[in-house]
């Protein structure tokens, strides 16, 4: 079978405008659907997926991934009348009867939630598919199917934990011989996720999409400061649940639609909210930290309680909050698993891969295997490459190394020299990481590296960190983990080894840590490559690896926006497959 899953809404911020004309342009991000993908499975296996925003470049876009859908039938030489199901990773239908019980409700329910609004979507887009072939998937299962039916293991804990579901924040599951059978939920009233991006709202940041910001400045407050005020608004049950008395304030629907009654008594009780120019002072570093702090705990008291219920020391993570890499390292040092295992697209982008997989394990197709590193999207022929080329002319120097080998001995040189380089090659990622294909590097020892990527390309905020690339070989050289440590998706923080901490400074963080990325020959073999041509340079087979893009847009997707981006930034150097880009001049 051929199934296509799929995720956003792409009618919930229009429809919050239109009701809500008023707002701060940062509130609309408070609903659901961001972060619209599709991904192709045929015959149980994923061939292709990339979420909406890195083809319409429009950032967390929710709209109906037209564009993703094009590229994965496109990649699989299959035409839409070919495929046998499209999954949607939300299932409403049975919360129809709550959302019936006010007009704005049932409106939101109709125009944006109920089937034949996905309908309708379909409808315009693909005339032609038939609406018996299109399916819901509740998003939790779609989440969970994503963390199990790619780990590879037959039986394991399955934690799902976001902002929301349709109703939900937390479902916990037993995963055991391709089935996910489920014991454990906490209500979207008491969902920490939820918490974690209101701070993050009053902290001056964008609900829904900065959350990663708010655990990059966390190491640099004092997690004590405000501990007494989070114990209060984070309860946690014998039961292994968890109850948010500070969210259970919003009474009405416009509280809840805002969160309004919380972030009042964030202000009486806490700080006043932060205008997004406004300078950050030690409270706001403070509240990070702890609310950081308060994350962790809860996370462990979740996964502590089930995993003694029911024996298991294999974790699998998926939702949004599993992309909190803070959290996750403290669950993997935690003694808790033996592993722990999060889907690389844990964000809404990988329920559409959670639906297309739970629909294939219907039909008994699905095959579980460990998801390699996930170069599921977009990649471009020399010919592409060469046409984009021509297209910038007397503005670049070109020139061509006939072999891999080359490339990456040229790209070592300049790393080891200090240069930034941008590295473009193959497949692009899935999910929010740059891996190696979409990627801008540096040499980690430069200790003004940070602050020179942050001015010339990022412009992002100077707290933030970045992360290392290490060959797997070496990652329990210089990072404290067990030898050939697999952490191959940038998705976890260890500890960097406390004697190499200042021969590092572009990449250790300010309490020690760092968000590391292995990389090897098996699934991620020319990135491991130019590792190894650079540790021949510097005697580390690693670097800084950041994203490939500018602060506010998508990861780059082709060739033509890697030369933009190149160009309309300081980065010094782009290699585009085996060709070496600079400025002329």
């Amino acid at each position: 079978m051929k199934i296509l899953g799929i995720s956003g809404f792409e009618g919930a911020m229009p429809f919050k405008r239109a009701h809500l004309p008023q707002l701060d342009e940062r509130e609309y991000r408070i609903s659901q659907g961001h972060d619209s993908a599709a991904a192709l499975v045929v015959d149980g296996t994923v061939v292709a997926a990339v979420a909406e925003e890195r083809i319409s470049r429009k950032k967390h876009t929710g709209a109906f991934p037209k564009g993703a859908i094009a590229y994965c039938l496109a990649e699989a030489g299959v035409t839409i009348d070919q495929i046998d199901e499209l999954a949607h990773g939300f299932d409403y239908a049975p919360y129809r009867g709550i959302y019936s019980l006010d007009p704005e409700s049932r409106d939101l329910y109709r125009q944006v939630y109920s089937r034949e609004a996905l309908l309708a979507l379909v409808t315009r887009d693909f005339p032609a598919f038939p609406a018996e072939r299109v399916h819901h998937v509740a998003h939790h299962l779609a989440h969970a199917a994503s963390a199990y039916y790619t780990s590879g293991w037959d039986e394991c804990l399955v934690v799902v934990i976001d902002g929301m579901g349709e109703a939900h924040s937390v479902s916990v599951y037993r995963a055991h011989d391709g089935r996910l059978d489920l014991l454990f939920q906490i209500a979207a009233q008491d969902s920490i996720g939820i918490l974690y991006s209101v701070v993050t709202l009053h902290l001056g940041f964008d609900f829904n999409a900065d959350e990663y910001k708010i655990m990059g400045l966390a190491p640099y407050g004092d997690a004590e400061r405000f501990r007494r005020f989070f114990e209060g608004a984070v309860e946690l049950s014998p039961d292994g649940g968890i109850r948010i008395p500070l969210l259970r304030m919003n009474r009405t629907h416009a509280e809840r639609e805002r969160y309004l009654a919380t972030r009042a008594h964030l202000t009486e009780c806490l700080l006043p909210p932060r205008d997004p120019e406004q300078d950050i002072a030690a409270a706001h570093r403070d509240v990070a930290a702890t609310l950081q702090a308060c994350l962790d705990r809860a996370m462990l008291h979740l996964c502590s309680h089930f995993a003694a219920a029911t024996g298991q020391r294999r974790l699998a993570l998926a939702g949004g909050v599993a992309l909190n890499c803070t959290a996750n390292g403290k669950l993997l040092c935690s003694g808790m698993f033996d592993e722990v295992y999060v889907q690389p697209a844990a964000g809404d982008d990988g329920s559409a891969l959670g639906a297309a997989l739970y629909r294939a394990s219907l039909a008994g197709e699905v095959r579980n295997e460990r998801m390699p590193v996930p170069f599921l999207g977009p990649g471009y022929a020399q010919r592409a490459i060469d046409i984009a080329l021509r297209a910038y002319g007397d503005r670049i120097r070109v020139t061509r190394f006939d072999t891999l080998a080359q490339a990456c001995g040229e790209a070592a040189r300049l790393i080891a020299d200090g240069r930034v380089v941008a590295w473009y090659r193959g497949r692009m990622e899935f999910g929010p990481r740059a891996l190696g294909h979409r990627s801008i590097l540096a040499d980690p020892g430069h200790p003004e590296m940070r602050d020179r990527i942050n001015a010339m390309v990022k412009m992002r905020e100077a707290f933030r960190p970045f992360a290392p690339a290490v060959s797997i070989e070496q990652v329990d050289r210089w990072f404290d983990v067990p030898p050939m440590t697999a952490l191959p998706f940038m998705i976890m923080t260890v500890d960097v080894r406390r004697e190499f901490r200042q021969d590092l400074p572009a990449i250790t963080h300010v309490n020690g840590s760092a968000r590391v990325q292995t990389v090897s020959a098996t699934d991620n073999p020319e990135f491991h490559a130019l590792l190894q041509a650079v540790g021949k340079v510097t005697g580390r087979e690693m670097v800084l690896n950041t994203s490939f893009n500018v602060k506010g847009q998508p990861i780059v997707n082709t060739p033509g926006e890697a030369l933009e981006t190149f160009l309309g930034t300081g980065i010094e150097f782009l290699f585009l497959e085996n060709t070496l880009v600079s400025r002329s001049g």
